[in-house]
């Protein structure tokens, strides 16, 4: 990420991060930038620091751009009825979960899709701070293969009914007309079922098709 040179109104309050290793993405590393905050919010990376600005020095440091975490589920009880869980206590248990950890988006690989949608809103809204989300809501089992009550409420995960591969098409057409991000298919250990390959070649054709005609 090339270095930014950008004028600043006087009057907002930004925090300079200053001296320090910033690697903007893996493959990039710049050395002595500033890295420009306005509230919770990067502005800038780049080598002009506003004279009003906070100044914190971070020489001998590393500063690296917000990491990924590609497997997250938001089932545990705690995210249950999360339309109406407050606000406070809601951008709480994001932060102990995932941004205190420095992970700024997240891929949530089964869940109860409208719940986690609605975290997401929340987080969109701006109401609460927290990761981009992206998610496969519900994954799709084998025939038969829901988890028992007994196996969920020892995993202390929310009740659900996942969805079978009996008819992965319509399973797959509803998860995608929801605005899930992915299609997850899997076999719940140790029943020992099974899920064709027919059924897993619908789903991911489904899931081709939609995302070229998106």
């Amino acid at each position: 990420m090339p270095q930014k040179r950008q004028h600043f109104d006087g009057d907002r309050n930004v925090t300079a991060l200053v001296g320090g290793m910033v690697y903007a993405d893996p493959d990039t590393q710049l050395r002595d930038a500033a890295v420009l905050i306005d509230g919770d919010t990067i502005i800038a990376v780049g080598e002009e620091v506003p004279a009003h600005a906070n100044i914190i020095d971070c020489s001998g440091l590393t500063i690296t751009a917000g990491f990924w975490n590609s497997h997250v589920h938001f089932f545990e009880r705690k995210w249950s009825s999360a339309a109406s869980i407050p606000a406070a206590e809601l951008a709480n248990q994001l932060e102990q979960m995932l941004t205190r950890y420095g992970f700024t988006s997240v891929f949530d690989i089964g869940s109860m899709w409208e719940n986690t949608r609605a975290i997401r809103d929340r987080i969109e809204s701006g109401e609460v701070p927290g990761p981009r989300i992206r998610s496969t809501g519900e994954g799709l089992v084998s025939i038969g293969g829901n988890p028992s009550d007994v196996v969920l409420n020892m995993m202390g995960v929310m009740k659900m009914t996942l969805p079978e591969v009996g008819d992965a098409l319509q399973a797959t057409k509803k998860l995608l007309a929801g605005g899930v991000d992915g299609i997850k298919i899997f076999v719940s250990a140790p029943n020992g079922a099974t899920i064709p390959e027919a059924a897993i070649r619908t789903a991911v054709d489904e899931a081709h098709r939609m995302n070229n005609t998106r």
